[in-house]
């Protein structure tokens, strides 16, 4: 099983646990609700508690794999394209998660792409709420 279908089961299983072998130690994600990526692999990590425990009736509905330009340079890297349905804020959200791999095979980048804006504007709020909430209300 590759990175990218161990991703997939550890989300299908909700077993955010399973997502730290995953994950590179200096990860990158791409929200489409922030401008800068969330950095690091606890940063992640605590992310995906609160996306998990966020969506409701995530599915991945299909997958795409190849590999994509990674940097201005031109290098490339081996990636995943894993599309989703799933409902958040009471928003019906389509969307794609691409994953691009390091030399060992782990996720070192992670965006996030959903439509439509009304389902952004209720993710961004339900995961602001969700961390939030896991800081106490700070």
């Amino acid at each position: 099983m590759n990175t990218a279908e161990r991703f997939r089961a550890a989300v299908d299983n909700r077993d955010p646990a399973a997502l730290d072998d995953l994950f590179a130690e200096d990860i990158r994600f791409y929200s489409p609700v922030k401008f800068t990526p969330f950095e690091g692999k606890p940063m992640v990590l605590r992310l995906f508690g609160v996306l998990l425990r966020t969506f409701r009736d995530f599915r991945y509905i299909g997958d795409h794999t190849g590999t994509s330009e990674t940097g201005t340079d031109g290098t490339t890297a081996p990636s995943a394209v894993l599309l989703f349905r799933a409902t958040a804020g009471g928003k019906e959200i389509h969307g794609i998660d691409l994953l691009h791999f390091d030399e060992e095979g782990r996720i070192k980048e992670f965006t996030v792409m959903v439509r439509p804006q009304s389902a952004v504007l209720a993710l961004g709020e339900a995961v602001h709420a969700g961390l939030m909430a896991e800081q106490g209300g700070r």
